[in-house]
């Protein structure tokens, strides 16, 4: 029974969980010149229905673009040095929203907690919102998967965005499928759009406004290994996890600064928590 004061209780305000007025700013201005005459040094195309792994030294830029036809991808991104620092989608949710765009970074797991890329470029920032609630690049989704398909239709589908990241990871590292899979995470979906339905609250994807040669572009603030996957979805327009839709490849370039124009940046270091947890 719904109590009388409902409405009031309804009606209080909400609270921003992590200000972030406190929060560093990237340098904007720093790396967009820096991303000026930035030279290619390397690329990978991504199948459709498969997935790459792809290394951005520190200090340089990657870009990921849509080539053929509308696709979105799910990106994992660990530090290359240690696997165990990985990008940590919920608290980069937690602090910059359900969607990320320029400005925003991408921050990595606890205990480390910092900045390992900085989306500096975004062809579709002017999509916004849509009419259902729908934005692009969402860190709300966490990656297709060949357990939750098993759970929902009973059946086996070996090219879900987790399979195509674990077998990629393995094949870069030279890891089991098993030992890669416990690696691969929670995914920036690029070029993705989502929301949550208003009626019942569930994680809703439409056909993304991707068209060839949009792109979203990196700034790597740590040594990177990444991992894109080309979703079975395609556009994500209908379903996902199948072999109907039409899928496109997806390309990644990787850019070198030119010396000296990022002068005053330092990588940064991980989290200056003391690790006490008051004991």
């Amino acid at each position: 029974m719904e109590p009388k004061d409902a409405q009031t209780r309804r009606a209080i305000p909400p609270v921003i969980c992590y200000p972030v007025e406190t929060l560093p700013a990237p340098d904007l201005a720093l790396y967009d010149a820096a991303r000026t005459g930035a030279a290619k040094v390397g690329e990978i195309r991504v199948p459709p229905r498969d997935a790459a792994t792809f290394r951005v030294p520190q200090g340089h830029f990657f870009r990921i673009t849509s080539v053929e036809g509308p696709q979105v991808g799910d990106l994992n991104l660990w530090n290359a040095r240690d696997l165990d620092e990985r990008f940590f989608s919920g608290k980069s949710r937690a602090l910059h929203g359900t969607h990320l765009t320029r400005g925003h970074r991408m921050w990595s797991n606890l205990p480390n907690l910092r900045p390992m890329a900085t989306l500096i470029a975004d062809t579709l920032a002017w999509y916004g919102v849509d009419e259902f609630g729908g934005r692009v690049h969402d860190v709300i989704g966490t990656r297709c998967d060949p357990y939750t398909h098993r759970l929902l239709s009973g059946g086996e589908y070996h090219h879900c965005c987790h399979s195509n990241l674990t077998r990629a990871l393995a094949a870069e590292t030279g890891m089991s499928l098993a030992e890669a899979e416990l690696h691969v995470h929670d995914v920036l979906n690029v070029f993705m759009c989502t929301g949550f339905t208003r009626d019942s609250g569930q994680y809703f994807m439409k056909a993304s406004p991707v068209r060839p040669g949009d792109y979203l572009e990196f700034f790597a603030e740590i040594d990177l290994l990444g991992a894109l996957s080309a979703c079975p979805g395609g556009d994500c327009g209908s379903e996902h996890s199948s072999d109907t839709a039409l899928c496109y490849p997806l390309l990644v370039e990787v850019f070198a600064p030119t010396e000296g124009t990022l002068h005053h940046w330092v990588s940064p270091p991980r989290n200056a928590y003391s690790r006490s947890h008051g004991a």
